[in-house]
Order: structure tokens, then C-alpha cells, then sequence
């Protein structure tokens, strides 16, 4: 019996890929089983070949696995583009309607279905996804009852009748391949702990955080791999009094975000690299006026229109200097959905302390990945609004003409601020620079006070716990990896395997990128003989930036990887050994 598996099916997209995934791993999260899941998809409607991976195992699993064990194929080009990553004896399940044939040197087994043929006697063709994952199912030995109150999640609304068919497929689809067991290798999996957990993706858990957080709007306009986001909240958060508004463009959308932050609303807004491009005047705007404003950039493959549905973490340097001018501004970057859930929280209460824009940076392994989530600790909930002046707090009356300080001069850079309508806190508000009531202010000497006032708020550190993930128990390390998002788990897998052979390896993950944690870098950096930094761009950004903070640059080894897909640990473990034994890259 097996611990762990990887699972995968593919074919052309809408053919119920997806739902194919989703059903599966649902049923197996139900039973207790850790899963994460990655979707390789096409970034067209229909056609084009999609895929789903899905790890399978009885202990936690933070990354795509490099090998696969199952393959489900509705056509031909799948087999060819997937069976390489088979193991030996590996199975592949495929569709007998297009007559499949193993590459050359692949030593899998391949098993014909008549995926079609048997939906089609079910009565639809486009059931033949059930089917595979009745296929599935036997060779993982789980029982075809475990998939019942799935299926009638999913199909309810369709009628009985639909809820009928799809399990009569998931059965018949069994019982073919369970004639075959008895000459098939041993892919059944352990019996799991059966505890009930969460299975999401990074954005399901960034809505969850915001709506946990009190924000009551979402100004958005829809792009991948950012969209969930936006659905997630449309259907949840008008049962708090919220709304959701799909904006034309991702300039109305932070506009609006500024304009419900400065009426008090806990707002927020997400998009990709290109809505980013077209949100960075107005993010300035919010530094000028200093209004808190929280932005989700899920990262994926550009420059341009680019890679719209791959993985890329090319963002970095954009979210820290795209801006025109110089402002305040916080970015922050989750690497679990666990971490999705809790730092969207903390982004909204750092936006109101600190008043400025908070940039929450995903990339699409981690936004649409999805993950077994332990439950989540709601204890752990704060809202924090820093200086905002209560309603029913009476301020010094005001003489004639004179308007409320909103941008006065304080120790910390930090001022007071007021929602519209308070009594006596009238003040003027502008794009333009100021002086301490928000007239505008042209004078040298109160344009370098203002300057200072706005950029001293983030000298002394932010009040964001755990800036960077530490794995680091080696006072001496022969290698120090450095990751951000989503390469945590697979990092880890591969820190595993090098530490079974001996080298003393740590791990630090940053996951607070503005203001950058210049000491407990450098710290860890100190401690080894050479720093690999891995990350998903051509450029080495995360790597530029860590020379500009700490330096120590004769230490620094960029590891990039910048051809859509994320990566896998084998490949880190590669680029570590190679390092480690020939000192080179």
C-alpha cells in the first residue's frame, strides 16, 4: 500500500478536467488525506491541452511531486506530453476511443477504458470524467460510496436523475478496472487519520481573509489567475452588508478602493502584473493622501499579455518602484494558504496603522494551487485601525477658516485621521503636495517636512509578525536557500533530501518584502558558505534586492526558472548538489 501517490489526468480543456480533479480530490480531503493540487491550463476558452496533478498522501505535502504514478489521458497528445514523468510501473488509464499508444522508452502500463463508450451508455458523453475517476478510484482502492455526497453537491440542482447518472459512472468506470487488478501493481493508498480539514486555493483564502478582516467592498475587473477572488466575495460578502463591483477597468477599481478607505470602509481590490501597471498612479495617490488601500497582485507570466495562465514571479521590483515619486508602502508575501488567510488581515490592519497602500503579492501556484489547510484559528482575529478618530470622539472646535490637521506633523509620521462627516475634522484632501490641513503647499521647506513626515513611518519596521519563515537549525550551514510564495513547500522537499545525505541546509522564506527584513537576512546569510535564491524570473529580482539590503553579493547565487511552469524539487535539489559539490552553477 502506498503513503503517497500523484495522480493526473488530462486532455484538451473543456473536457471536465477540472471537475475531474476537483471530484476526486474532494472525496479524498473528505477521508482525511493531505492533497495539493496544481492545474495546468490553457489560456483559451476551449482546446488546448489542460492538466491537473494532485499529490495524494497520509502526511502533509506543500509542492507538486516530480514523479507521477497515474496517469488519465482522454487523448493521445496527453500521453505524450506527461508520460515521461511516469515511475517505472506506472499506470496509464486512457480512453480506448482513440486507440493509445506508449512513447518509446516509457515502461508504464497502459489499461484502454472506454471512457466515451460507457458514459455513453450512461447516458451523456461528457461523462466519460466520471468514468475516469471510477477508473481511478479502483486503482487507489477507495470505495465508490465516498463520492456520493460529492456528486450530489455538485449535481443537486440539476435533479436526482443527473446525481444518478454520474455515480452510475463512477461505478461502472470501477468495475472495468477492477477486472484488471489482479495483474496491476499495488497503487493502493494507506487508510488516512480521517480528521476533517480544509482543501482551498491561495485566493479562496485571501477573500476569506478580507471578509474576516470587515471589508465590506471589492472594486475589481476580472483577470487570471486574481478572478476567484472576486467570485469567492461576490457570493459571501453581501451576507455582511458588502458588496462586490466589477469595475471597467482596474483604474476604477483602486479609485474606488482609495474613495471607500477614506469614508472608512475596510475596501480592497485585486488584479495580475498588467492591472497593476494601470493601478501604480493612483497607489501613489494613496501614499500622497495617506489613505490605507489593500491590493492583491497575483503574479503570472509576462511581460505584456504574456503567460496569462502560467506561473512567474517577475512582479517584485515593479510593486516596490513602479510607482512615479516616493511613498510609504508596505508589500507582503504569503507562501501557504494558511498564510493567504491570516497576512490578508494583517494587510488591512497595516494599511489603516501605517495609512498607506498595502500590496499583498501571490503568484499562481499559489492563488489557484490548491492545498489541504489545517482548520483555521479565528482566535486569532484582530482589527486594528491605528489612528482613526472614533465618531463619537468630540475634537477641538475649529475658528473661522482654520481646518483639522489630517496631515500634522508627529513623532512617529503618523497622524490622525478622520472619516467624512466628523465634527470639526473638515480638512482639505489632494493629489497634490500639502501642509499639515491638506491645503496645497508649494514651499521648499514644507515639502522636505511632508516627505519626511510620510517616509518616516515605515523607518522603525512594521508590526507584521514572522517577516521571514525560518527553517534554519544549523549555526554553520554549507547552504542557506531563500525563497518568497510559492516555493516554500518545494524548497523544503528539497532541503529534505539534502539533509538525508548529510549537508547542513537552512531555509529562509520572505514574506515580507517592503520594508525588507535587512537584519534576520543578513543573519542567516552570515551563517552559510553560499545563499541560493530561488525564484520564478529571468532577472534575479528577490536576488538584486537582498544585494541592495545586506550586500554580501560573493555569497549570492540567483536560481531562476522563467518557463511558465513552478518548480519542481527535484530541480532545486539539482542546482543545491550542484553548488555544494562543484562550487558552481
Amino acid at each position: 500500500m502506498k503513503k503517497q501517490l500523484s495522480w493526473k489526468v488530462g486532455g484538451q480543456q473543456g473536457e471536465g478536467i477540472d471537475s475531474a480533479g476537483e471530484i476526486l480530490s474532494t472525496a479524498l480531503n473528505r477521508k482525511g488525506y493531505y492533497l495539493y493540487g496544481y492545474r495546468h491550463f490553457s489560456s483559451r476558452i476551449k482546446g488546448g491541452h489542460s492538466n491537473t496533478k494532485i499529490r495524494i498522501s497520509t502526511k502533509p505535502v506543500r509542492s507538486i511531486s516530480d514523479e507521477l504514478d497515474i496517469l488519465v489521458a482522454f487523448d493521445q497528445e496527453t500521453i505524450d506530453l506527461n508520460a515521461h514523468e511516469l515511475v517505472k510501473d506506472g499506470i496509464i488509464l486512457a480512453d480506448a476511443k482513440f486507440n493509445p499508444t506508449i512513447p518509446e522508452g516509457i515502461s508504464a502500463r497502459l489499461i484502454a477504458v472506454p471512457f466515451t463508450k460507457i458514459a455513453e451508455e450512461v447516458g451523456m458523453a461528457q461523462m466519460k470524467n466520471m468514468v475516469a475517476v471510477g477508473a481511478s478510484i479502483a486503482l487507489l482502492g477507495i470505495p465508490v460510496e465516498a463520492f456520493k455526497e460529492v456528486i450530489e453537491e455538485r449535481f443537486a440542482r440539476k435533479g436526482q436523475k443527473v446525481v444518478d447518472k454520474n455515480m452510475d459512472a463512477i461505478a461502472r468506470g470501477a468495475a472495468f478496472v477492477q477486472t484488471e487488478m489482479a495483474t496491476l501493481p499495488d497503487f493502493k493508498l494507506e487508510p488516512s487519520d480521517g480528521k476533517q480539514r480544509l482543501y482551498m486555493i491561495g485566493n479562496d483564502a485571501i477573500a476569506f481573509g478580507a471578509l474576516a478582516a470587515g471589508a465590506r467592498l471589492m472594486a475589481a475587473y476580472p483577470i487570471t489567475p486574481s478572478s476567484e477572488i472576486m467570485e469567492w466575495l461576490i457570493k459571501r460578502l453581501p451576507e455582511f452588508g458588502g458588496t462586490v463591483v466589477q469595475t471597467e477597468d482596474e483604474i476604477a477599481a483602486i479609485t474606488m478602493v482609495i474613495g471607500a478607505n477614506y469614508g472608512g470602509v475596510r475596501a480592497l481590490t485585486a488584479s495580475a502584473g498588467p492591472g497593476l501597471s494601470l493601478m501604480t498612479e493612483a497607489i501613489g495617490l494613496a501614499g500622497m493622501t495617506e489613505t490605507p488601500a489593500v491590493i492583491v497582485n497575483t503574479q503570472r507570466g509576462g511581460p505584456s499579455t504574456g503567460l496569462p495562465t502560467k506561473q512567474e514571479q517577475s512582479d517584485v521590483l515593479a510593486m516596490l518602484y513602479s510607482t512615479h515619486g516616493e511613498i510609504p508602502k508596505i508589500v507582503i508575501a504569503p507562501s501557504t494558504a494558511e498564510e493567504c488567510f491570516y497576512d490578508t488581515i494583517e494587510a488591512f490592519n497595516l494599511a489603516e496603522e501605517y495609512q498607506c497602500p498595502v500590496i499583498i503579492l501571490s503568484d499562481l501556484a499559489l492563488s489557484l494551487g490548491k492545498q489541504t489547510v489545517e482548520p483555521l484559528d479565528y482566535d486569532r482575529i484582530q482589527i486594528r485601525r491605528g489612528k482613526l478618530v472614533p465618531l463619537d470622539e468630540e475634537l477641538p472646535e475649529l475658528a473661522n477658516s482654520e481646518l483639522f490637521p489630517r496631515y500634522e506633523f508627529t513623532e512617529d509620521g503618523i497622524s490622525r485621521r478622520v472619516l467624512p462627516g466628523t465634527k470639526y475634522g473638515l480638512h482639505h484632501v489632494t493629489g497634490v503636495e500639502h501642509d499639515q490641513t491638506g491645503r496645497p503647499s508649494e514651499s521648499p521647506i514644507n515639502r522636505k517636512k511632508m516627505m519626511d513626515k510620510r517616509l518616516s513611518k515605515l523607518k522603525n519596521g512594521i508590526n507584521f509578525p514572522n517577516p521571514v519563515h525560518l527553517d534554519a537549525k544549523h549555526e554553520e550551514a554549507d547552504l542557506l536557500i531563500i525563497g518568497f510564495c510559492s516555493t516554500r513547500g518545494t524548497i523544503a522537499e528539497a532541503m529534505e533530501r539534502l539533509e538525508a545525505e548529510g549537508l547542513k541546509v537552512n531555509h529562509a522564506h520572505i514574506r515580507q518584502i517592503l520594508p525588507f527584513p535587512t537584519e534576520i537576512v543578513a543573519e542567516q546569510m552570515k551563517k552559510a558558505k553560499k545563499v541560493l535564491v530561488v525564484e520564478n524570473n529571468a532577472t534575479g529580482q528577490l536576488t538584486s534586492l537582498i544585494k541592495m539590503n545586506v550586500g554580501m553579493a560573493d555569497k549570492l547565487v540567483h536560481f531562476g526558472k522563467y518557463d511558465g511552469n513552478p518548480f519542481l524539487p527535484s530541480e532545486i535539489y539539482n542546482q543545491c548538489k550542484e553548488l555544494l559539490v562543484h562550487g558552481h552553477i
